[in-house]
């Protein structure tokens, strides 16, 4: 049973960071997609950065390109987003995210999958607020 536990988050000025991290556990698979789903109140959910255990690399939305950096320590087997230049946009509830099925296992079209419709587990979630 795959189980994912969030830390981080908090309030911070618009231009300010945070880092969040996750630590996961109860993989069976060698392949996967692992990293950030994010849904702000009132709106869609949205995949924001996804790291593919298959061919080792790190995606991101258009949106936190530039700004966000995703990392995994495959040792501890966590994942940690460094947000950077954060805007009132940003606020949301983040939420460590795994994608399971092709394509998304490859960081491919992740970014507009849904709970059980493409992203396959997700953790409790940590919330970031960003004030102007």
């Amino acid at each position: 049973q795959v189980h994912l536990v969030e830390s981080g988050g908090g309030s911070v000025q618009s231009g300010g960071s945070l880092t969040l991290s996750c630590a996961a556990s109860g993989f069976t698979m060698d392949y996967y997609g692992i990293g950030w789903f994010r849904q702000a109140p009132g709106k869609e959910g949205e995949g924001i950065a996804c790291y593919s255990l298959f061919d080792k690399r790190a995606s991101y939305k258009d949106s936190v390109k530039g700004r966000f950096t995703l990392s995994r320590d495959s040792a501890m087997n966590t994942v940690t987003l460094q947000m950077t230049n954060l805007r009132p946009e940003d606020t949301a509830t983040y939420y460590c995210a795994v994608w399971l099925a092709w394509p998304y296992y490859l960081c491919s079209g992740y970014e507009s999958a849904q709970l059980n419709r493409g992203l396959d587990h997700r953790g409790e979630g940590t919330l970031v607020t960003v004030s102007s």
